[in-house]
């Protein structure tokens, strides 16, 4: 018999000392207070939901915000409510059709994201990290931008790119597919009664709309079929032997300024952006010919060609001396016929695709490997053909662009960190509230004091990992938007690039 138990006789029951009732309600209270200290202690040193309060990330991460539809060619895309007035005045990307709405749809909710605050804990923060901080100059604040430049580092920034100790930074591929912007997708068109009603609805001031038009055009005798009747895709009959180019009109509205469609800001001055990107899908009738497109970046043209007897070819033309920078053999059209090309300059990469076949050409890290920008030297983009082919789903993207109208750094003025120190952006460049634009020094402890512009190592509060809930559905008019949109969920990227 244990020792402090009673033997219970044959026959006998047990006597319960106290009552059953009240012993389940304080087992019930002991679980929730268990849940509720490990749910606190989860939350303040695991991970913790934020809800996106501005866009200064977006499109990344986007805050409150009016989805739209461009009345014109269809295009949806998103108008934040950070710089809105009574009349928002929002721009389509793709057509350029600026409208006015006297009725705007329903505000959106900030984008609902999850933060790992245990995951600066174990390991440094990698440049390209997207970062919950504490504002170092009212530190009650968190902020979320992107980590661009680490403790020790001399951080540029030169023609919208981000150099770090004199070098050109890489964004990660998952990070750069995030930052890639439409400048034209050529499968959303206006016509017919919807631009004729945007023409009559033409504002005389600084948001003049224009009859739309086809901004690519055959050059030198091509003969590339654009009508408006097949406008869609772009089809070409010709020998082999001729070399046909569609070049992009770089008309108002189709220009290469970067232009933010989330912003409300129709007027500002912006700088032109000559990291681009051509896609579009190739199909072809015959197995002899070729595709092509053109990017020219400070006033030199960058060509990638595709051979449809098996051959990936990367060359650039300065003035009219022509030079082969790479090559390769893949498998003929018949292997590829029906997939997407595109051609790519970005962070001084030049980047030629066709289905699972890819070529690059590192054109180098120091500032002046590409060339050097200036006001006169204008971005260009172009498509080539020959023989038989149809392309479509013809598209053009541009890079985000750090601008350098700021407090730093300025130009040939570097800004360096010490030890211990960040230097954090936004994707939102124009909007932005970040390093480069705070006054005044951080807050600290018992007086302490920080340098303008820097986050403090003690003010990081996590990383952003994944966005949870965005652009909920209404399950019934006039309801909440309480059904999560799947569609909306996905990881948050960061990392250095390849490389670091």
């Amino acid at each position: 018999m244990g020792k402090g138990f009673r033997e219970n006789q044959p026959g006998s029951q047990f006597e319960p000392r106290y009552n059953t009732t009240l012993a389940g309600v304080v087992n019930t209270f002991e679980w929730l207070l268990i849940a509720v200290v490990l749910a606190f202690v989860f939350r303040a040193f695991v991970v913790e939901a934020f809800r996106i309060p501005t866009g200064s990330m977006a499109e990344t991460l986007r805050g409150d915000h009016y989805h739209l539809r461009c009345p014109r060619c269809g295009y949806e895309y998103d108008l934040g409510t950070d710089e809105v007035s009574e009349l928002p005045h929002a721009r389509c990307p793709s057509c350029a059709y600026w409208a006015s709405p006297e009725v705007m749809p329903a505000v959106t909710n900030g984008d609902r994201i999850f933060v790992s605050k245990a995951a600066y804990q174990f390991k440094e923060p990698d440049r390209w990290d997207v970062v919950v901080f504490k504002y170092p100059i009212r530190p009650e604040e968190n902020y979320i931008k992107r980590l661009i430049a680490k403790p020790g580092e001399t951080v540029e920034l030169i023609d919208g790119d981000v150099y770090i100790d004199g070098l050109i930074r890489r964004k990660p591929p998952k990070v750069q597919d995030e930052l890639w912007m439409p400048l034209y997708i050529n499968d959303y068109q206006p016509g017919g009664r919807a631009d004729r009603l945007a023409a009559a609805l033409e504002d005389k001031g600084p948001y003049t709309n224009q009859v739309w038009q086809q901004p690519f055009e055959n050059v030198d005798g091509s003969i590339w079929n654009t009508s408006v009747e097949n406008s869609a895709v772009f089809s070409l009959v010709s020998p082999q032997s001729r070399i046909n180019t569609l070049h992009y009109v770089d008309r108002t509205g189709h220009d290469f300024e970067a232009r933010y469609a989330y912003n409300s800001n129709p007027i500002a001055i912006r700088p032109e952006v000559s990291d681009l990107r051509v896609v579009f899908n190739v199909t072809s009738a015959s197995d002899d010919g070729m595709i092509g497109a053109g990017l020219k970046k400070n006033n030199v043209l960058y060509r990638g060609w595709v051979d449809f007897a098996g051959q990936m070819i990367i060359d650039r033309f300065t003035g009219e001396q022509r030079e082969v920078l790479v090559q390769r053999d893949i498998p003929g059209v018949s292997v590829w016929n029906g997939s997407e090309f595109s051609f790519e300059i970005v962070d001084h990469m030049v980047v030629l695709r066709i289905g699972e076949n890819v070529l690059k050409y590192d054109a180098g890290r120091q500032r002046g490997d590409m060339g050097v920008h200036r006001r006169d030297y204008k971005p260009g983009v172009e498509i080539y053909g020959a023989s038989n082919i149809d392309i479509s789903h013809i598209e053009i993207w541009r890079d985000m662009y750090y601008g350098s109208n700021v407090l730093r750094p300025r130009p040939n003025e570097p800004f360096t960190l010490d030890e211990d120190e960040y230097f954090m952006a936004g994707d939102n460049s124009p909007i932005s509230h970040d390093s480069r634009m705070w006054r005044g020094p951080g807050i600290g402890n018992e007086g302490r004091t920080y340098r303008e512009g820097i986050v403090p190592r003690g003010y990081l509060v996590g990383k952003a990992f994944f966005l949870y809930w965005g652009d909920a559905y209404k399950p019934f008019e006039g309801a909440l938007p309480i059904v999560p949109n799947l569609g909306k969920m996905k990881p948050i990227y960061g990392g250095v690039d390849e490389n670091e």
